[in-house]
């Protein structure tokens, strides 16, 4: 199979076409097809990358993170830092300058203001902010004139880049957006579908899970961009449809996320239209164990709540016996080939962040037996599962709705079979599992369920924010909106206290054991994550668009302002 892979880090480089840009417009239209259909356009009410991605393109962020991992300014005049007194020498504050003359798609001033309201929207305790890790250890965040922001850090933070950096950490408008703070935030329909921005687009109509039509935002920044006049952002399907629909019939322009099997990808390739790309960054397929009780039998505002401990999963050996069963290379095989490395850890990179555990690499079904044996999990009526006080080994396993997932599934509910664990199996329209919707009970931040799979990464090359992810608080819950970024519910005051020990650690080496140890106490240590593999996003463009480079640190369609036609 002809996938470009690009294996990128902090020191790679990439060579690019030169793009041959004429007019804004002159190219006509993009289209684009997320088969994990946009349900909003506001990534601090979404974790689900799609929304994340799509909104992308019309909102952003103050710097972004290029295909290398290299930080690089877009609102911003530079990335600020020690040496050019942007970041202050006790690594207590940073303070962003903005570039002169930018302005929103509808004709006004981009501010500071703006900035500061994007902080205050986004760290309100009752606005469920599914970002609110970016703002970790913030104290305030100020304008010092209409061009300047600075935000000060309740203690040295050798890395300031949390807030403002990256597509999941954009700019709102205030304007648009100051009567949406807080309990309203969820509510302001309008301003989440439609968000005024500074990014090449804008929205012109936005239909929820299924199609966003843009055109060029007139006032961008730049006079000759985007070459393309208008976008067709489909989204739905599948990741099957959405590859034949590049690759094979020419209907679009680029496809994300192609999750499918080598095999089908080679396919079709020979179609003759496009072609995939792959590169490696922190994306991670993995399965999350629920520490809470998500039985419909609690009452609603009580399922899946730090008040119902799980009644099984909390037993560290049924979790990792879970683990044990499972073959993780076998999975890659199966279904990612070149694409994907079986992994035991949730942060596979950068080396330096990326822990030597290796022990879940090998699959033990006799061990998994053993350990549940000795556990006091037996087979009691010889119905085949497990069971221990009369509680049977019976747990529901949801994923979302894709090919590749739906193989895992079935594998991974055989070898929990071998090992005496009954599974049921669940798969939720994508579009409903990643979309937020706080009166969905299919989505995962809800986790309606015992354990689910999926993956997501993190911006930029260090692990910070992410790991950040998993302190005790920030679970979703029903007075976040259910939002929030703890999924499994996981809580350690321990691991807590080593977080913050991270964020005031500035040596490189020390930054990276402290992650790796991190990383071990969520994987190796607890099994309330079970990573299973390293996975290689893979999308794939027409042969006639230009400019596309793929960036697994960042949004994908990061650079989309640079995209154009190529004259066949």
């Amino acid at each position: 199979m002809k996938i470009k892979t690009l294996l990128l880090g902090a020191a790679a480089t990439m060579a690019l076409a030169p793009a041959a840009m004429a007019e804004r417009g002159s190219d006509g239209n993009v289209s684009i097809i997320y088969w994990q259909a946009p349900s909003i356009m506001n990534p601090y009410l979404s974790g689900g990358t799609k929304d994340i991605e799509a909104a992308s393109m019309v909102i952003e962020p103050l710097g972004r993170y290029d295909p290398t991992g290299a930080l690089v300014p877009f609102l911003a005049e530079e990335i600020p830092t020690v040496e050019n007194g942007g970041v202050s020498e006790d690594l207590t504050s940073i303070t962003w300058k903005i570039k002169e003359g930018l302005l929103w798609s509808d004709g006004t001033p981009f501010t500071s203001a703006d900035v500061v309201f994007t902080a205050e929207y986004c760290m309100d305790p009752e606005g469920g902010c599914a970002q609110l890790a970016k703002y970790s250890g913030v104290e305030t965040v100020e304008a010092i004139d209409d061009l300047t922001v600075k935000v000060t850090f309740s203690q040295p933070t050798p890395n300031p880049y949390g807030p403002f950096m990256g597509g999941q950490s954009p700019i709102l408008q205030k304007a648009q957006f100051e009567n949406c703070k807080g309990a309203a935030a969820s509510s302001c329909t309008e301003q989440n579908f439609n968000p005024i921005g500074t990014g090449p687009f804008m929205v012109t109509e936005f239909r929820p899970n299924d199609v966003i039509s843009m055109e060029a935002n007139p006032n961008y920044r730049d006079p000759e961009k985007p070459a393309f006049a208008t976008v067709n952002f489909k989204g739905g399907g599948d990741a099957n449809a959405a590859g034949r629909a590049v690759m094979e019939t020419g209907e679009f322009d680029y496809a994300w996320n192609l999750q499918l099997a080598p095999d089908v990808l080679a396919k079709m390739e020979e179609g003759g239209m496009g072609q995939p790309v792959a590169a490696f960054g922190t994306l991670v397929e993995r399965i999350e164990m629920n520490m809470t009780d998500p039985s419909p039998d609690l009452p609603e505002g009580e399922r899946a709540t730090v008040a119902h401990p799980h009644p099984f999963l909390t037993d560290l050996n049924v979790r990792k016996a879970l683990s044990m069963a499972i073959d993780r290379e076998l999975l890659v095989e199966v279904g990612y080939g070149q694409a994907g490395r079986a992994t035991c850890n949730l942060v596979p990179a950068p080396a330096l962040y990326a822990s030597d555990n290796t022990e879940c690499l090998t699959q033990d079904i006799e061990g998994a037996k053993a350990l549940l044996e000795e556990s006091g999990w037996t087979d009691t009526d010889g119905d085949g599962v497990r069971d221990k006080d009369g509680m049977k080994l019976s747990l529901v396993y949801q994923t979302s709705t894709n090919a590749v997932r739906q193989d895992f599934q079935a594998l991974i509910k055989d070898w929990w079979s071998q090992i005496g664990v009954e599974t049921e199996l669940r798969n939720v329209d994508s579009s409903v599992f990643f979309g937020g919707d706080p009166g969905s009970p299919d989505t995962f931040q809800k986790f309606y369920a015992d354990v689910e799979m999926y993956a997501n990464n993190f911006d930029g090359t260090d692990p910070q924010s992410y790991l950040s992810m998993y302190r005790c608080g920030n679970e979703p819950k029903p007075s976040s909106q259910w939002q929030g970024e703890n999924i499994n519910r996981f809580c350690d005051p321990e691991y807590d206290a080593l977080l913050d020990e991270l964020a005031r650690t500035g040596e490189l080496e020390e930054r990276g054991r402290i992650a790796k140890q991190l990383n071990d106490m969520l994987t190796k240590d607890t099994y309330t994550i079970v990573p299973l593999v390293d996975r290689g996003r893979v999308s794939a463009h027409s042969n006639t668009l230009g400019g596309v480079q793929l960036n697994t640190w960042d949004s994908e369609l990061w650079n989309v302002a640079d995209w154009y036609r190529i004259e066949q």
